[in-house]
């Protein structure tokens, strides 16, 4: 048996809630059906295991299964009825009008492969709340509330807001982020390449809640930001102090 890439964060009679890696299917692929996904490799260590919902191959956090037919027919009901919070994390570039806001746009399937996803009024109405949590000289951290759950819904109304998501190769650029990004007197090493901050799409699914239908009872389960985004997020701080320690000396020298 291999190895496991995810951890259970909780486990009852009724439901499981595991904490997914980033570049790791949730469900079994369309086309390939033999790729590494969660859902079988959760079916290794459970015998029953239903879906409920999943998260982007490249987004990271908490999804939520089922463990018998009866759990899997309530829960599809709570999620339907959006009676389960979802709350992620995202660093996003630029920073939002507004520190706190509500998103209501519509969003429709695309033809267009390299954009699957956009913003049409003909299309399903979708919202999205965020609120920024921290902010840089070009790059900010917010948390985001789903409301409804259409496909790749923030990563389409934070482009909207022109805010894309970091390494997002269908709404932002699609590029890794490097230190030299944004560190003014970065120095590249002769002996090594410069490796990156983050090379994956940097959204994160870090908190569900809900009143669990099989005993009336409320749950609550977070993730804390995993390496990777925790490691841009401190040099942005580094950086940041680093350029207010410069102003503060050069000012100080002028006086």
């Amino acid at each position: 048996m291999k190895k496991k890439r995810w951890n259970i964060v909780f486990e009852n009679d009724d439901f499981i809630v595991v904490d997914k890696p980033a570049d790791y299917l949730t469900i079994p692929d369309r086309y390939n059906n033999e790729k590494e996904n969660l859902y079988h490799s959760l079916q290794s260590y459970r015998e029953n295991i239903y879906i409920n919902h999943r998260l982007d191959k490249d987004t990271s956090g908490l999804v939520l299964f089922t463990k018998s037919e009866e759990a899997h027919k309530r829960f599809s009901v709570l999620f339907e009825q959006r009676k389960i919070d979802k709350f992620y994390f995202a660093i996003v570039s630029g920073t939002p009008p507004l520190e706190m806001a509500q998103i209501d746009l519509a969003l429709a399937p695309n033809k267009d492969r390299s954009q699957p996803v956009v913003v049409s009024e003909k299309g399903k109405k979708a919202t999205t709340k965020y609120r920024i949590i921290k902010s840089w000289y070009h790059y900010s951290l917010l948390e985001l509330k789903l409301i409804t759950g259409r496909m790749h819904q923030i990563r389409v109304h934070l482009k909207s807001i022109h805010c894309p998501i970091l390494c997002d190769p269908y709404y932002g650029n699609g590029l890794p982020l490097y230190l030299s990004d944004f560190k003014k007197k970065f120095r590249s090493s002769n002996k090594h390449a410069e490796k990156p901050l983050l090379e994956r799409l940097a959204l994160h699914a870090h908190k569900l809640s809900f009143i669990n239908p099989m005993d009336n009872k409320a749950y609550e389960y977070e993730s804390e930001l995993p390496k990777d985004m925790r490691a841009a997020v401190k040099q942005f701080d580094k950086n940041l102090e680093e350029d207010q320690s410069f102003i503060e000396d050069t000012s100080s020298s002028q006086i």
